[in-house]
């Protein structure tokens, strides 16, 4: 399908019905409005002025929804599944929740709670980590406040590696200090050091060499016995507030679903507001510039049409401009868009990449996997979630496409489940064969020569639709000569080869030997065509060996029977080993049945991992760049996005 042509439009209208004409925008959905930076209108009439404010009230207040959501989520009362389908709600409910004059007091006592919730779980860490500390020294019967009040000794409390400690008590013995162990805190002793004043320094330098870790009470009175009973008390009774808070954040998210209707209804008003604010507009007017698919402009027209002071019109594309890109493709293709999306974008004057690639991609898919049993197992598993899905299921449906060639793959090349049949259940051997057209392992050549002839069938097509694409643009020399010269070359170059290996008669070897030489000569002269003649000359020479390049390209396409063979290979080890373990009676076999399941689901998951980001690799890297420009800007336009309701389109209009 080709690329939707797009309108370049220009709305005028009174600021006093500015952001009712932007709301009927977004509902509609269909037009991508420009800030004044990118709108061609600020360029030509520099004196146009822009509202610099943002609304920060709108941004402040929508941050506190999403914060409040993520908070009271946790404490929904009804969980929701992966693939529940968001919410739907009715036009009178929603509008009773956004126009309320209460609409936010439940955001402000979810705030209290949130908040008093950290203080607690703070305070709790808090008080947990001073009853660690204070743990080891249990047996200390001094009140702590007493024990740096010595005149003439120095006392210091510290923790010790176990290891350490009958070497630095020797060394503190011989310095005259005393150490005494009070407790131990896992693999370290809680220490009580005294010494004269005047050793202190001295003692301090022994006990750094022995890893002493001080240890402070500073700020404490009483005994250890009593600051750790203080201290669980203390931590009791944070945690019994704790549980209250989490109580009440239990009851208000059961109004979790009005939070949630208004984080989406700020989020809408405020993507609207920033667009107003960063419009370009004069003292009375604002011009709000942007693009419309061609086919949706009357249907703009009408919303236009509704407010008294405001008018649409259509402009011509400056020079140089970029328009967005959209693409849009019939039902057989369009799953495959997510392909083209990854990549990015085409630009406005390429052609959409999304019905060429689909054949390829899913083949090359389904090759890179070639087992019959794993394409099926996926079909069932993706048929279930494309059930359960709400929403875009483009990407589950293209995925279904690739394991239908991934059941046909595996067949024609006898993958089931690796060699499980052949393995487990012999009696099925004669539907194998029957349905198999060879097998990799005994004829990996079959294998290698198929990858490398889809490889250079792809990169002729991609030849051939660059060629068509220009042509059909009108750029008839570049057709030509950029492209239908590498076509007839390329061609002439295989049939050539494949009449030398005797694969055709050699008389077409002979002749297309020679018909070779007219496209070669157009490389060598046209297909560079700036510049002196030398230099012409020169780069066509250079072209022409590029051809090597092109060789390149066909031999990544092994990747396709690499990948094939692996996973087989894999599945073969698995079975292999369940064999082994079933040879152990009834135990065996129930752990074979364990190792069989987990060993084909792991290969299903990794090899279909390798397969998409190989087949994608090919795609990008060997297709696209034969006759894809890309770096297109794709089409956004202003629209309404809900991540946690649904509202009915009727109930908006």
């Amino acid at each position: 399908m080709a690329l939707v042509k797009m309108a370049k439009v220009l709305m005028v209208c009174h600021r006093s019905q500015a952001a009712d004409l932007l709301e009927g925008v977004q509902q509609a959905g269909i037009v991508e409005i420009l800030d004044a930076q990118r709108a061609m209108i600020s360029k030509q009439s520099p004196e146009l002025q822009t509202e610099s404010r943002r609304p920060r009230d709108m941004e402040e207040t929508h941050a506190r929804l999403e914060r409040a959501v993520g908070f009271l989520r946790p404490y929904r009362k009804e969980k929701r599944g992966l693939f529940a389908p968001l919410e739907k709600i009715e036009r009178d409910r929603y509008a009773e929740v956004v126009s309320g004059e209460n609409a936010l007091d439940v955001l402000d006592e979810a705030e209290q709670v949130s908040g008093r919730m950290d203080r607690l779980a703070n305070e709790c860490d808090a008080t947990q980590a001073t009853l660690d500390t204070l743990g080891p020294w249990q047996g200390l019967d001094t009140p702590v406040e007493e024990i740096g009040r010595l005149h003439r000794v120095s006392c210091w409390t510290g923790l010790i590696p176990s290891q350490h400690v009958a070497q630095a008590s020797a060394k503190l013995t011989e310095l005259g200090a005393t150490l005494q162990q009070v407790g131990t805190a896992g693999n370290r002793q809680a220490c009580l050091i005294v010494a004269l004043n005047e050793r202190a320094e001295e003692v301090q330098k022994a006990l750094r060499s022995a890893e002493y870790e001080a240890v402070s009470f500073e700020g404490m009175q009483g005994t250890v016995a009593e600051l750790i009973a203080h201290h669980r008390h203390k931590l009791e009774q944070s945690r019994r507030e704790l549980e209250q808070q989490k109580a009440r954040a239990g009851q208000l998210s059961d109004d979790l679903l009005r939070l949630e209707i208004l984080d989406d209804h700020y989020r809408n008003v405020l993507s609207r507001e920033t667009i107003r604010g960063s419009a370009p507009a004069t003292e009375q007017a604002v011009l709000l510039e942007g693009w419309v698919r061609a086919e949706d402009y009357a249907k703009l027209e009408r919303i236009v049409g509704r407010f008294d002071a405001a008018s649409v019109g259509k402009i011509e594309v400056a020079e140089g401009e970029e328009k967005p890109v959209e693409i849009e493709n019939t039902h057989r293709s369009r799953p495959f868009e997510v392909i083209t999306r990854l990549y990015g974008m085409p630009a406005a004057t390429d052609v959409d990449p999304t019905p060429f690639l689909a054949p390829f991609f899913a083949l090359f898919f389904g090759i890179c996997l070639t087992d019959a049993a794993y394409g099926i197992v996926m079909i069932a598993v993706l048929w279930w979630v494309l059930k359960k899905i709400k929403g875009d299921a483009k990407f589950i449906k293209m995925m279904i496409v690739c394991s239908v060639t991934t059941v046909i793959a595996g067949a024609l090349t006898g993958g089931w489940c690796g060699d499980a049949i052949q393995v487990f259940v012999p009696q099925l051997n004669g539907f194998r064969n029957a349905v198999m057209w060879f097998d990799p392992l005994e004829s990996p050549m079959h294998f290698f020569y198929i990858s490398l002839a889809l490889g250079y069938l792809q990169i002729i097509f991609a030849i051939g639709l660059a060629f068509w694409h220009k042509w059909k643009r009108g750029g008839h020399r570049e057709a030509i000569f950029d492209h239908g010269t590498w076509f007839v070359w390329l061609n002439s170059l295989m049939l050539f080869g494949l009449a030398k290996a005797g694969l055709l008669p050699p008389a077409v070897g002979t002749l297309f030997g020679y018909v070779a030489l007219v496209p070669a000569l157009g490389i060598v002269l046209f297909s560079e065509r700036e510049g002196s003649w030398g230099a012409r000359i020169g780069m066509g020479c250079y072209n022409v060996f590029s051809t090597v390049f092109y060789v390149g390209d066909v031999l990544s396409y092994i990747r396709l029977m690499a990948l094939g063979m692996v996973t087989a290979g894999f599945g073969m080890a698995v079975n292999s080993i369940v064999k082994q373990v079933m040879d152990l009676g009834v135990l065996g076999w129930i752990l074979g049945v364990v190792v069989f399941v987990g060993g084909h689901v792991f290969n299903i998951a990794n090899s279909c991992l390798s397969a998409f980001v190989h087949s994608m690799r090919l795609q990008f890297v060997e297709f696209f760049t034969k006759f894809l420009q890309g770096g297109g800007h794709e089409f956004e336009p202003l629209r309404k996005e809900y991540r946690h309701i649904q509202v009915d389109r009727s109930s908006t209009d």
